[in-house]
């Protein structure tokens, strides 16, 4: 379900019928049309919303508009709101963007504006969007949001941002750039002539030139000073007397004036501003369900035409809302005059927006009037909806302000409050609601032992809800148990969910299946693991979940690697890849997803440019396409591409940008971005750095072995092999090999072959350090057996001159022959002997040999190092490496010799 739309918040204020013509503003506001944003920023009082509604009738572009509002902070909510104000000037814009909010897992933030960006840049002209408000938004999120679409900001949209202080955004930059229009306070300010015209002509006053002086010296020109004290003085027998008591800043200005309008109103007038001082927006049946008077919209008729701080929010003049200055002093008022009927008012325009069909405004309301049962029945019958439309940040606030008393005998809302908790990752708070909600069940949170019964009685707003709710209780059990690694609980409570869901509840049913098969996983058990999860998916699959089908190909592919059949794991992604295409478009969400996992296959078979090109692909597909996990994983992805072309220090950048983006998805993190990163430290020789990960870590040759971790103890494994290069200890060597033995025989009793694959390679490696070639090709033959029917390369080509030197080895022994040229080919070799082993101490790497082919171009440096898209400190890092071991010292040279040696 999507976010309800208050189209009162997409109107855009209509202009006074008496206004004072600013000319010198508007020109100003037209030429910052030529840059990306125009920020007016002062404090209340001073006109911006006037100012641009008056300018907005003048100008020539189409203009879409926002009125943020507190509830605003919940980023969903404000992505819908900010695509639907896109919408209403160009029909259909942004429908991508909303489809991605509105799926099941919304993709990041980023994600869904860069599908905005590029469906805005299809539009034919030039607009402008406004964000009125926007310091009521105290969201990091949205702050970042914002700031990535001023970044890309399309050159048909314009941003025009109201506020009174300055937003979390890099103004000096937009300065320096010249992408950015100001307008403060001092520009706001009203001048003597603009003064003389407002109090004159707009409020009817006869003031002279020196009373108009005096007020504007003493408002400073600030223009809710000004209207206030114009309110004031009608009627007033003594203006002189008036203007010169009139002194003090802006927030004495405001009580004093304010006090003085209220109290030269008649009683009835009073009273309405008061009452209906707690409203956002004014409506005139809303006002007369909250003031309980019948005469709402002639009122607010009224205030209008007496320029009375309200402002229109629709061209029917239906809605409207009090200046946001005059409504903090009028609820002030209410609050020292008629405390006692604040939570009355409140509970009547929650009534109202309950059965006009505005949960949200209903449930602020009654939180307000601290009604918090009638709350808590709002939020419980809005929350299946609110999980639809992933707006758990918002449930989770009216939650957390309800009294925890409140949960304790309402089970449907106390798991709703779980999931929210959970969502947040919140796990053990979201425990605690679970617990509220199983003793109404008569069960323990084992779901088997009887409990005595509460006894206050039990509220439930949604009995369908609660039928549902043994099964949903335990499917959260089973999530946070996963989450924590906690592979025996999780297959407890997935199991118990199969036993309480009907065989009609597809999606409770496959989601306990899929978790059940990643308990597996986590364990080592690959075989169970696949079949648990893929029956899963195929569950969901039939609740219509076609996109949770297609990213489900994640797991059982990353299951076939570890297993060593890279041909199945490929024929799955290809699978999940068609089920995808056949949906047609806009591409589903898993689509990114598979063509990562089909880049890293084909970099293991050595085609490094159609992995680099299937990474291209999933960009191009959108981020929105992929999973949450898909970031992280493409880093991953293209870091291990860079490491492979000898660019170890663009691989470290590549895995320090995976790091920051990795966020828990329940699938084990068999492989973490730590250690990763410790590989490429080996392979450059920093020995420190990866001594200090294993210690942080916890990690040493002793540890009890088990499958979650088995990726590091390998790692661990490699970096005891580089302390045994650096100090030739024999007990390095002992603890190296008895570590590798240990593991072989792990990953041989849980039919990891991949993992089989790669010990055997370390344990020759271990050998060929040592100097014993006849030990490191027993294992090196093993490793070679087991990889060439899936085709492996990288897996023996990453390691380098020493597993060169081992292949060369292999041939003279008649080991693989045919599989072992293929390798060796892969390493540039030529009958097995090293071209650049007859010339150069060592061979260039691939990032070299790319770096080397533009060299002999007319490309600058820059130009190079677009095409390669490093840095020109990269690229100069590549050139010093070439002509290093080219013996040369200048470009032309380096080419010659390249030339000579037949490199190219």
């Amino acid at each position: 379900m999507s976010i309800p739309i208050l189209a009162t918040k997409l109107y855009i204020p209509q202009p006074r019928t008496k206004a004072v013509l600013r000319p010198s503003l508007i020109g100003r506001l037209n030429e910052g049309l030529d840059r990306k944003l125009t920020l007016i920023s002062a404090s209340a009082g001073f006109g911006k919303t006037t100012l641009v509604s008056e300018w907005v009738a003048v100008c020539e572009r189409p203009v879409s508009w926002l009125s943020l509002d507190e509830g605003d902070n919940d980023p969903a909510r404000f992505l819908t709101y900010l695509i639907t104000a896109v919408q209403t000037i160009a029909d259909g814009i942004g429908e991508g963007a909303l489809g991605a909010l509105k799926s099941s897992q919304p993709p990041p933030t980023e994600s869904i504006l860069t599908i905005l960006v590029n469906e805005i840049s299809t539009i034919p002209y030039k607009f402008v969007l406004v964000l009125d408000d926007y310091h009521v938004i105290d969201a990091k999120q949205i702050d970042d949001a914002l700031i990535f679409l001023l970044e890309n900001l399309p050159q048909q949209m314009h941003l025009i941002i109201a506020t009174r202080e300055n937003p979390q955004f890099p103004l000096a930059r937009l300065r320096v750039r010249d992408q950015l229009t100001e307008l403060r306070a001092t520009d706001l300010r009203f001048t003597p002539g603009e003064a003389a015209a407002f109090l004159n002509q707009v409020m009817g006053l006869v003031l002279s030139a020196d009373e108009i002086t005096a007020l504007e010296t003493r408002t400073e020109g600030w223009i809710a000073g000004l209207q206030l004290a114009a309110l004031s003085m009608q009627g007033c027998e003594d203006i002189p007397a008036f203007i010169r008591a009139f002194a003090g800043d802006n927030r004495y200005i405001v009580d004093y004036l304010a006090e003085e309008v209220l109290q030269r109103q008649p009683e009835h007038v009073r009273s309405f501003l008061l009452q209906t001082a707690i409203l956002d927006r004014l409506h005139g049946p809303l006002c007369d369900a909250v003031t309980g008077q019948e005469d709402g919209n002639a009122r607010l008729d009224a205030l209008e035409r007496g320029n009375f701080f309200v402002v229109p929010l629709d061209d029917r003049r239906q809605w409207y809302r009090y200046h946001h200055l005059f409504a903090e002093v009028l609820s002030t008022h209410l609050r020292e005059d008629q405390p006692d009927q604040v939570a009355t008012l409140h509970r009547r325009a929650s009534t109202w927006y309950e059965q006009h069909g505005s949960a949200a405004d209903a449930i602020r309301h009654a939180l307000a009037s601290e009604d918090f049962a009638r709350a808590a029945d709002l939020i419980e019958m809005a929350c299946p909806a609110m999980r639809s439309s992933r707006q758990e940040a918002a449930v989770l606030g009216w939650l957390k302000a309800l009294p925890d008393e409140l949960f304790r005998c309402r089970p449907v809302l106390s798991a709703g409050y779980a999931w929210a908790l959970l969502a947040s990752g919140e796990f053990e708070a979201a425990m605690d609601r679970l617990r509220d909600a199983e003793r109404w069940l008569g069960t323990t949170e084992d779901m088997s032992e009887r409990t005595e019964t509460p006894v206050v009685e039990m509220i439930v707003m949604d009995e369908e809800e609660f039928r549902r709710l043994p099964g949903a209780i335990s499917l959260y059990r089973a999530a946070y148990a996963q989450a924590l690694g906690d592979v025996s609980a999780t297959m407890k409570y997935a199991r118990q969910v199969l036993d309480l869901v009907p065989e009609g509840d597809h999606l409770l049913r496959g989601s306990a299946a899929a978790l059940l098969g990643l308990a597996s996983w986590t364990s080592g058990d690959l075989e169970a693991a696949h079949r648990s999860f893929t029956d899963g998916m195929a569950i969901v699959q039939l609740a219509g979940g076609i996109s949770d089908a297609i990213g489900g190909a994640i797991a059982p592919a990353d299951i076939r690697i570890a297993q060593g059949r890279l041909r199945q794991a490929m024929r799955t992604y290809e699978r999940g890849l068609q089920l995808a295409t056949e949906q047609g478009e806009p591409a589903l969400r898993g689509t990114a997803d598979m063509y990562v996992g089909m880049s890293q296959l084909y970099r293991e078979h050595d085609d490094l440019h159609v992995a680099t090109q299937h990474l291209l692909r999933s960009k191009e597909q959108g981020e929105h396409t992929g999973f949450p996990q898909n970031r992280y994983r493409w880093h991953v992805a293209m870091a291990r591409i860079r490491e492979a072309q000898g660019d170890l220090d663009g691989a470290l950048d590549m895995l320090h940008e995976a790091e920051h983006l990795y966020v828990s998805d329940f699938f084990p993190n068999i492989r973490p971005v730590a250690a990763l990163r410790t590989r490429v430290w080996v392979a450059q020789g920093r020995l420190d750095e990866a001594l200090d990960w294993a210690r942080e870590h916890g990690l040493s040759a002793g540890d009890d072995l088990c499958y979650l971790r088995e990726f590091e103890h390998i790692t661990l494994a490699r970096v005891l092999l580089l302390r045994y290069k650096s100090d030739r200890a024999d007990r390095s060597m002992l603890e190296v090999m008895g570590l590798l033995e240990r593991l072989l025989q792990a990953a041989e009793e849980g039919e990891r072959t991949g993992s089989v694959i790669e010990i055997l390679v370390v344990q020759a490696l271990a050998h060929h350090m040592q100097g014993d070639i006849p030990a490191a090709l027993t294992p090196l033959k093993r490793a070679l057996a087991l990889a060439e029917p899936e085709g492996y390369v990288r897996i023996f080509v990453d390691e380098g001159r020493p597993m060169a030197a081992l292949l060369e080895a292999a041939v003279k022994q008649g080991i693989a022959m045919n599989y072992v040229r293929r390798l060796l080919t892969a390493f540039g070799k030529v009958e097995g002997r090293t071209l650049a082993k007859q010339v150069m101490s060592e061979p260039l790497s691939e990032r070299e040999r790319d770096v080397l082919r533009l060299l002999r171009t007319d490309l600058s440096g820059p130009d190079i190092a677009r095409q390669l898209m490093v840095s020109l400190n990269t690229l100069r890092t590549h050139t010093k490496n070439i002509y290093d071991k080219l013996e040369v010292n200048n470009r032309r040279a380096a080419v010659r010799r390249a030339e000579e040696l037949d490199l190219f």
